[in-house]
């Protein structure tokens, strides 16, 4: 797996020489204007021309409003270099294969003490959940969830125009991205979850 380098630079606020593989990293989303909406720990992998990797395996506790839950198997998570969403791509047996949410860019920071995360590691990356989401099935089928649900927080939440026009501009491009079987939709990413599972043992 490719570390951090000229090439691959370190994403939004990581130190200048990017993360270790094997860090530790605390994952979480939020809603508009700060309500709790996923977090998780998983471990860096490391970086290519897509962005940044990171793994969690099957065990891993999965926080939400409505309360914890443990996942039933493994999968991948991808923060773009550039972009305003963040990717998990999960293993054959699975019935969705690679599931994005659209999101505020991933930032990662230093964390300044623990939120009641699992294993309470130093970085963690962070977005904020606009709702909709590109879903590619094991099938092949492809569709954009929560559609409902973006229209309504538009308002609930009072979303500005500028992120409307954010989450629907990257709606659609990784729409027509996924449809076209473009990296790293097609195979990069399920590659990084069978290199990462092997290396689990899993």
């Amino acid at each position: 797996m490719t570390e951090p380098s000229a090439q691959h630079p370190p994403g939004r606020g990581m130190p200048p020489g990017g993360l270790a593989p094997g860090t530790p990293v605390a994952a979480r989303s939020t809603k508009w204007g700060g309500g709790a909406h996923r977090a998780w720990v998983g471990t860096y992998l490391g970086a290519d021309e897509h962005g940044h990797w990171w793994y969690s395996p099957a065990g891993t506790r999965c926080r939400t409003p409505a309360g914890e839950y443990v996942a039933a198997s493994s999968w991948v998570s991808l923060a773009p270099h550039a972009g305003a969403y963040a990717v998990g791509f999960y293993p054959a047996h699975r019935e969705v294969s690679v599931y994005v949410d659209m999101t505020t860019a991933p930032v990662w920071t230093r964390r300044a003490g623990s939120e009641g995360i699992e294993g309470d590691p130093e970085w963690e990356v962070v977005v904020v959940d606009l709702d909709l989401d590109v879903v590619l099935t094991r099938e092949g089928h492809l569709y954009v969830d929560d559609e409902d649900e973006f229209a309504e927080h538009r308002t609930v939440l009072g979303y500005p125009p500028e992120v409307v026009a954010l989450a629907e501009r990257w709606r659609d491009l990784v729409h027509a991205a996924v449809a076209a079987g473009e990296e790293p939709f097609a195979t990069v990413g399920h590659t990084w979850l069978r290199r990462a599972e092997g290396a689990q043992g899993a």
